[in-house]
């Protein structure tokens, strides 16, 4: 009986030392999928899939304007052939391309490694790193020279998956130069400033959504 108990005391000694198992790391609901958004334009539709591992304050931004139907019926207001196509901001209205009203800036997350590729998603700002809203643009050939550290970097969130002729055939329309109706971005006073690359035909967003 003694050596039984003994036995037994042992057994319990060893399971208690050895080490307890770790349970493997949940994947986080980001990496597990990445979102996606459906942009249905006047030129055909394009889907973008979204990196919030690499950009979460920027996807979060993003998709907040798209939540709020921000995109809905603005328009490239800029585009260059080899280069980039650029909206998110503005809407065509008689002939004047009128700025929409946007949200608090958003931190530069150009450091996160994604780089300004031919097809990938990045946000559009001024001098300051940390002043990009809601415009954006698609690069349509590589752009290395955006890439941080170079003038602060452009902050790189996503890619297009489906739709790169559409991107193709918005970088190829005629384009002149035109007005934006805006805020002075220093003192908030409503001006028209001259723009180039303006398409002579709108190229609207009509819809901007996210898809499963």
């Amino acid at each position: 009986m003694k050596r039984l108990i003994l036995l037994a005391a042992l057994m319990s000694a060893a399971v208690a030392a050895e080490p307890a198992k770790e349970a493997p790391p949940k994947e986080s609901p980001a990496a597990a999928k990445a979102p996606k958004v459906k942009l249905v334009t006047s030129k055909g539709d394009l889907v973008i899939e979204l990196d919030p591992a690499k950009a979460p304050a920027t996807v979060e931004n993003f998709l907040s304007y798209v939540r709020k139907k921000h995109y809905d019926g603005t328009v490239f207001h800029r585009v260059i052939r080899d280069f980039m196509i650029q909206g998110g901001g503005f809407e065509s209205q008689d002939g004047k391309l009128i700025e929409k009203p946007v949200g608090k800036p958003v931190v530069n997350e150009s450091r996160n490694g994604l780089k300004n590729l031919r097809g990938t998603i990045a946000m559009a700002r001024r001098a300051d790193p940390d002043s990009a809203t809601a415009q954006f643009f698609i690069n349509t050939v590589d752009n290395a020279m955006l890439d941080h550290p170079n003038n602060g970097g452009y902050t790189v969130f996503g890619k297009v998956v489906e739709g790169m002729d559409v991107v193709d055939t918005i970088r190829a329309v005629a384009t002149g130069p035109g007005k934006l109706a805006m805020k002075h971005p220093a003192t908030g006073e409503s001006i028209e400033a001259p723009a180039g690359d303006v398409p002579a035909s709108p190229v609207t967003i009509r819809s901007a959504a996210i898809v499963d």
